[in-house]
């Protein structure tokens, strides 16, 4: 039987890569069983060595675990070994580091690919309007607020996308290309087609090319050993034909774009016709916006970069914040079956190429964003567990024991228990037509 590889190289959250070495787990674990009173090495040694073998089996080639990767695997292998007090006191040390690194950035924009001052703005918002936390959220269901919450939220959001459209407009006439970009199911196209609305009120016309149709042939992608297709890095695109076309766009002549067809995962060239009048703006909506080499026809200053991202601060029973990424993984898991022929199984499996992608290729670019918009509405929760509660058990059941897909496991469960005491709601018609929710869970008012 072949032995699984070692694991030689992690993803830092701020996206680099660095050097794996188990002595860390060793040591974090180490002083985890120090705070119980009873300090044990050979303990923490014992079930570094678990973690590692777990590891080795869940990542293979070029998937590289991230370093919250690895923590949720401790956490994971403390619970199973009956390690109860111990893996409590380390997700108590996890929780207070993450809030000391909060702290001492809390005054920059984006340190270590994080926007603390933003995220801290949205917690105080989300305070006001006691939404907080998943016992919040059932108070407003449960004393019949919840509309009066969507109304809110969704005015938080066109006032923010106001605050972008300004910030736009302050740059005068040198903007020939805006650049909306952010991590999978973040709800770029719907912020792209309301910054579009309301620049178009000042009487800025705009013109939208549509990244997603400049994909590769699907055949064209090598598969892994699940069956699976790699198609969430820029390399999927044809980025010498999208600079081409930006080029060409720009300096006043007609192109002909293609068209890519994701339930058949075909490509077909020279579709449709699109040109620049003199007075219109060219708006790109790709997440990989902020990605070098995707613009690099563009001059700098005929640029601007806006960035949107889940910033979303709920609070789970046990005091831990949902993570941006999952938010996001319950927006594509229904997007993926109504649009794009992939059910959520496949959706929860495909996700550690979505994270690999937006690790290296886009949230290291958050600081190069000239404005960054929130995209993360605190009602979504309860209509998004409605849609897809049921799957998450029969996930964790389908993945527990396969130690290649132990990241899907993790993340399948982690999310069950978020949601586990979340009031569920399956009507939406108090969600508006113009949400940006409505491009996840349909009924829209605009066409996707």
């Amino acid at each position: 039987m072949q032995q699984p590889a070692t694991i030689r190289t992690i993803v830092k959250r701020n996206g680099n890569l660095v050097s794996y070495d188990r002595e860390r787990i060793t040591s974090a674990i180490f002083k985890a069983t120090t705070s119980t009173g009873n300090p044990d090495r050979n303990l923490a040694e014992s079930l570094a060595a678990q973690v590692e073998k777990t590891l080795t089996e869940a990542y293979h080639g070029d998937m590289l675990p991230s370093v919250e990767d690895i923590q949720d695997i401790v956490e994971k292998t403390l619970v199973e070994n009956h390690q109860i007090k111990l893996a409590h006191n380390y997700i108590t040390y996890r929780s207070q580091r993450a809030m000391r690194r909060a702290t001492r950035a809390i005054t920059f924009e984006v340190t270590d690919n994080i926007p603390y001052k933003k995220i801290y703005e949205v917690l105080l918002w989300n305070m006001a309007h006691r939404c907080e936390s998943v016992e919040a959220l059932n108070e407003h269901i449960l004393k019949g607020s919840f509309s009066a919450l969507v109304r809110a939220a969704e005015e938080r959001f066109t006032a923010e996308i106001q605050v972008a459209t300004d910030t736009i407009l302050a740059r005068g006439d040198t903007t020939r290309l805006i650049i909306i970009s952010g991590p999978s199911s973040s709800g770029k196209t719907t912020s792209t087609i309301k910054i579009g609305e309301t620049l178009q009120t000042v009487g800025k016309k705009l013109k939208s090319i549509n990244i997603d149709n400049y994909f590769f042939a699907l055949e064209k992608h090598p598969r892994d050993e699940f069956g699976d297709y790699d198609y969430e890095t820029p390399q999927a695109l044809n980025l010498e034909l999208i600079n081409q076309h930006l080029a060409a766009l720009l300096a006043g002549q007609s192109i002909k774009t293609p068209f890519y067809d994701f339930k058949s995962g075909k490509s077909t060239l020279a579709v449709n016709e699109l040109h620049l009048e003199e007075n219109e703006i060219l708006l790109l909506d790709s997440l990989h916006g902020l990605y070098g080499e995707m613009t690099k026809a563009v001059p700098a200053d005929h640029k601007f970069r806006l960035y949107v991202e889940t910033l979303g601060q709920l609070r789970a029973l046990d005091g831990t914040f949902m993570r941006w990424a999952d938010n996001r993984l319950l927006r594509r898991m229904i997007r993926d079956k109504a649009h794009r022929n992939l059910q959520p199984m496949g959706t929860m499996t495909h996700w550690h190429y979505v994270r690999r992608s937006e690790l290296k290729y886009i949230i290291p670019f958050i600081g190069e964003a000239d404005f960054i918009v929130n995209t993360a509405l605190p009602f979504e929760l309860p209509l998004l567990k409605a849609r897809l509660w049921e799957y998450l058990p029969k996930a964790m059941e389908l993945f527990r024991k396969d130690p290649r897909r132990q990241d899907a496991y993790v993340r399948a469960k982690r999310v069950h228990d978020l949601l586990a005491p979340l009031e569920a709601i399956a009507q939406d018609s108090m969600v508006p037509a113009s949400s940006l929710l409505r491009e996840f869970i349909g009924g829209s008012q605009y066409r996707y």
